[in-house]
Formats: structure tokens, sequence, C-alpha cells
């Protein structure tokens, strides 16, 4: 009986031994994960269920030089609801108010909100979908509804922002202002990027079920910054004139293609710049920086160089005489041909450039510079043709000048092509910047996109005119060649444009597209110049691909009327008076020999007009000095005016136009 009781207890000692051990073992264990570990596992459970995400920034906005927003930062909110933690009390008194809310919000029965609600709050939802892509009046006004007016603890409520890009004028000069977002960068918005993004916020967010994450509370542990304002060059009135002329020569002739720059001759600021493409429904739009990128043989615009170079040379003046024959001539059996069957006989130099003559312009270059390519190429470089502009905007084409000391690319045909334009690549920014420092006395100013840079009203850094030349050539030069190109208008290939009233002077440009290839010509139509002739105010390229052959496919008949019409319509919108000084009477003088369509609007109204297919800023111009309150929306022409035409204008303070 002693034994086994002493048994018993051995066991019993045994067994109490081994539970101590145990607990020492979990006391050492906690005391260890607590004091030794517990820093490295609290910091990984608050990193499992706590994060700090960022807060992004709104970026800077980007106006026009007038004041006009082009791109903007846009908040959009996304709203879902913690349906666990309101109280029951609450949720069971006010969930069918907000039920009708949001039913009378976002149109579906009150019924199915009441039932959504219910059933998320049954399976313990604390991440409830309601609403996505609000703007900010719409926040507003959700916020501000039964039970989510308590805000994020009582209410549940919980708001994720976000912004997208913006363009409040719609697609005026897109491709120009760009983008820079999961697509990459492009325009003034990569280019001016480190000014515009801003600095992010940051703020705490909690793990939830499903490996969703909500706000830990309403406040932002560190507000983000904004970024900075860019102040474009562009000047609204000027960019919708441009865009409406050069849309109208498109849609008329079924182009592919084509672009338009208005720069300002003295500064180098761009005004205007459109790119628009053909879609497959015959309509246009924005879809690449034609202007800027897209590097081509400019043809017979081209000559303005090469009578540059051979002037400033002295191998020949104005009044030589070129004998073009009956207007062909070879060169290593290659054909060059004027467009005027027969030819023009002899000439002088200066109806060479007036008539465009191919063979003319070929004979020059060919005779005085054949033993030398190398002396013309020079000269060329030496005035900045053939190479990049350095512009701020990315993807600037590459332009192509044939350069001698190269054999791969030099060849017996290379000058006489080059002198009229062919063989050789540039762009359109390139080519009009040329014939800017012409208007410009010679000093050759570097395109201008950006005037400030500015936060709020204190302007932070301004971005000043640069001279990429000082003098490309001699003002004997200079002078001589600006005759030549007012007498392109006066009597010339674009006599078509000529008037007696406002003077322009310029180049049309018609150049066959991928002739090598062989199949059906394609042209490049083009006019460049600059206007008012006698005191250049500003320079401007019109450039027209793959016009309809069908319709026209000349410079002059299918690029130089838009350069006309863009022309007029600035001096009339935004008149330059001083300029035109021998004008006592320049308004009545310029209205009698205007279209229809780019008269300005003197006539007195005692009913309201119909403005419908009105550009935005005509019928705007219109409307106001009829003394309405004019309310619009969209960009374009009007497609839509709340007043009938014909009303009687007094019974009317305001109207409403609708713009596509």
């Amino acid at each position: 009986m002693a034994v086994t009781k002493q048994k018993i207890l051995n066991r019993f000692y045994m067994v109490s031994g081994m539970m101590l051990v145990f607990v020492f073992a979990i006391v050492f264990k906690l005391t260890e994960i607590q004091w030794l570990e517990g820093t490295q596992y609290r910091e990984e459970a608050i990193e499992n269920t706590i994060k700090q995400f960022q807060i992004p920034a709104n970026r800077g906005n980007i106006y026009t030089a007038d004041g006009s927003l082009l791109a903007t930062s846009v908040p959009k909110y996304d709203i879902r609801m913690d349906v666990v933690t309101v109280p029951n009390k609450i949720f069971n008194r006010d969930i069918f108010k907000l039920s009708e809310a949001l039913s009378e919000m976002f149109g579906k029965p009150a019924s199915h909100y009441s039932s959504y609600l219910r059933n998320a709050r049954s399976h313990n939802n604390k991440y409830l979908f309601i609403a996505r892509d609000l703007n900010y009046s719409q926040y507003e006004r959700i916020k501000r509804f039964p039970i989510l007016k308590l805000g994020a603890y009582k209410g549940g409520l919980i708001v994720n922002q976000r912004t997208v890009r913006g363009h409040p004028l719609g697609k005026i000069a897109v491709r120009t202002i760009g983008y820079d977002d999961s697509h990459g960068t492009a325009g003034l918005e990569g280019s001016f990027s480190s000014y515009l993004v801003g600095k992010k916020g940051r703020h705490l967010k909690q793990k939830i079920a499903k490996g969703q994450w909500k706000p830990l509370n309403d406040d932002k542990q560190i507000d983000p910054k904004d970024g900075l304002d860019v102040i474009t060059t562009l000047d609204l009135n000027i960019q919708d004139i441009a865009h409406h002329a050069l849309l109208e020569q498109l849609e008329k002739f079924e182009a592919e293609h084509g672009s338009v720059v208005v720069m300002d001759v003295k500064t180098g600021e761009i005004k205007a710049i459109s790119n628009l493409a053909r879609t497959s429904k015959g309509t246009y739009f924005e879809k690449r920086n034609y202007a800027v990128y897209e590097a081509h043989e400019p043809g017979s615009t081209f000559k303005l160089m090469s009578m540059v170079v051979a002037l400033d040379d002295k191998f020949i003046d104005t009044s030589t005489v070129i004998d073009t024959k009956k207007g062909v001539i070879s060169f290593y059996g290659k054909k060059i041909r004027d467009s005027h069957r027969g030819g023009y006989g002899k000439i002088t130099v200066s109806r060479v450039f007036e008539l465009s003559s191919n063979v003319g312009m070929a004979k020059i270059i060919y005779k005085n510079y054949n033993k030398n390519p190398q002396r013309f190429v020079d000269k060329l470089y030496a005035m900045h043709v053939g190479k990049k502009l350095g512009i701020p905007i990315k993807g600037e084409g590459a332009p192509k000048i044939p350069n001698p000391k190269n054999k791969k690319e030099w060849n017996g045909l290379s000058l006489p092509w080059m002198a009229w334009g062919y063989g050789v690549k540039l762009t359109d920014l390139q080519m009009l910047t040329f014939y800017n420092a012409i208007a410009n006395n010679g000093k050759m100013m570097k395109p201008q996109f950006v005037k400030q840079i500015k936060k709020q009203d204190k302007v932070i850094k301004v971005f000043k005119s640069e001279v990429i030349n000082k003098k490309i050539c001699s003002q004997n030069t200079i002078d001589k060649v600006k005759v030549l190109m007012e007498n392109v208008v006066k009597r010339g290939t674009a006599s078509n444009i000529y008037s007696p009233y406002f003077s322009m002077a310029g180049k049309t440009g018609t150049c066959q597209v991928d002739y090598w290839k062989g199949g059906e010509t394609q042209y490049i139509s083009s006019f460049v110049g600059y206007f008012p002739a006698d005191n250049p105010k500003y320079s401007c390229i019109v450039v027209i691909h793959k016009p309809n052959k069908k319709i026209g496919y000349y410079g002059a008949t299918v690029a130089a009327p838009a350069f006309k019409k863009i022309a007029q319509k600035i001096y009339t919108d935004t008149p330059i008076r001083n300029e035109l000084k021998q004008f006592n009477n320049a308004d009545k003088i310029l209205e009698k020999q205007l279209t229809n369509d780019d008269k300005p609007k003197v006539k007195k109204y005692k009913y309201i007009p119909n403005v419908k297919k009105m550009t935005g800023m005509d019928a705007i111009a219109l409307l106001e000095n009829l003394g309405l309150d004019v309310r619009c929306e969209g960009s374009g022409r009007v497609a839509f005016q709340s007043i009938k035409p014909g009303e009687n204008l007094k019974k009317y303070k305001s109207i409403y136009l609708k713009l596509l």
C-alpha cells in the first residue's frame, strides 16, 4: 500500500514538474515575444493591417495667354459605405430616407437600395460600393444624405478621391497640350511635368475583409501640394480661327490630315497650332502633332531657301534672266517639269520665284553650285536649315539636308532636286521658323510655347524669347525676297488670294508624295508666309496632306485660302491698325472685300439671329454685342440655341448655346 502511494506521488511530482517546465517555457516565450521580438511583430502587424497611402497632388493648370483654361485636374470621387459601423438605431431609422436619396440621384428604385443596404449589413460588408466617378458637386450632395452625413464612424461614409485630366475647352490644341500618364509623356504636359506635378500627400488606410482597404480616419496626415500653373503663348481667339480655317479646307478637299501654325514674328510665340486627321467616318480630330513631329519633303516652299542662298552669294540678282525653255529639263536622264505646259521661256529670277518654276530654280542652283555643292549645303546649315529647333515638346522630327560628304545620300540628282524642295525633309514648324526669320528681317526666333510658370497669381518663372540666329543672311537679300513673296500673292501662284486692302506675302507649295514608289500620285499642298506684308505681325503655315485630286491639289487652291482666311479674321478680330497706316478707313474697305462668312457682324438686329453652324467665337461675339448674356457648353460650331431665331430680342436677357 505504501509502495503504491509512493508511485502515485512520484508520478504526480513528474507531471507537475513537466507542467512547471511547460509554464516556464510559455512565460519565457511570451517574455521573448513581448520584450525581445515585440517591436518586430508589432511592426509586422501594423504593416499587414495599416498602410500609408499616397494622396496624389492636383496637377497644375495649363492656360492660354489670355487666361482661358486648357487643361486642369478634375477631382473624381468613388463612394463606399461601411454598413456594419452604423448603429442599429440609426440604420433602422434612416435606411429608407437614404434609399430614397440614392434613388433620386442615381435613378434606381428606393426599394433596390433598401434591399441592397440590408443585405450588405447582414453579410457584414464593411466596404459596400455606392457610386463611382462623381464630380465635386455630386460628392458634396451625397455626403449630406441621411446616415452618410454622420461621417466615417457613425455613418460609415468611405470616400476615395482621385484626379483625372480634363480639358474645359474641348480638344483645342490637345496634341500640343499632350499628356503625362500611363501612356507616357507628350506635349506640354510631359515637357513641363516637373512644374505641373506637385507634391503628393500621405494618409493611413486599414485593411478590411477581402483584401480591401479603407481610410483609417477623415484627416490626412500630410496634405498634398498642388502643382504650378503653366501659361502658354496660345491665343484662344487665334487658335479658334486657325482650327476652323484648317478644318474647313480639310473637309472641302477630303484630305487625309493637315496642320496649321501661327507664330508671332517678333517673339517667336506660337499663337495657334492645330493638327487634324480624318477618321473612317469622314470627321476630323487631333490625332498626332504633325506640325512638330512629321518631317516631309516640302516641295516649292523650299525654293525660298534656295533663292536666299543664291542671292546672298551674289550669283544672281532678281533681274537675272533664266531660260526655262519649254518647261522641261533633264538631269542624268531624269526630267524636271514646270506645272505650266509649254514652260515660261526666258523670264527673270523674280518671275521664276513668283511663278514657282521648277526648271528655273533647278537651273539657278545647278549652274552656280554644281562644281561646289558643299558651298550650297553649308550655306543652308549656316541659316539653321536642316537643324532641329530644340523646342520643349518631345518628338520633334529630324530634318534632312543631303550632304556631299556623305556619298550614300548624295548623287548627281541631289543638287538640282534640292533646289525645288525634293530630297530634303523639314517639319512644318521648322519651315515656318525660316519664313518667320525673313519676316523678322533675318532674326531667327526659336518657337516659344510657354510664357510663364505661376502659382496662383504669383509669377514663379518667366520664359524669354530665344534667338537661334541673329542674322541668317544680308539685309539686302532679305529685302529682295520679301518683294518676291509679296509678288507671289499679287501676281504669282497665289494671286487667287490677293486683296488690294490687306497685304500678305508667302509661297505656295505642291509636292508629290511617295513618288518613287509608283502607284497613284498623291500630293502635299502648302502655303507659308506672313502678314501684313509691309510690317509683319504674324507668320503662318498651312499644310494639307493628300487632298482628293478630283477636287483640287495645288497649294494655291487647297492651302492658300485657309491662310487668307486666318489672316483676315485675325485682322478683323484683333485689328493691327498701326501696321496699316495707309488705310484711313481700313475696316470699311476690308468689310467690302470679305466673304459673307468673314464679314464683321455690323447688322442691327431686332430679333434673335440664327447662329447655328457659326463658330463659337463668332456666335458669342454677335450675341453679346446684342446685349445678351451668353452661356455655352462644348467647343466648335453652334449646334443648338435655346431661343429660336426670329424671337423678339427685347424679351430675352440670356441665351444658351451648345457647341459641337
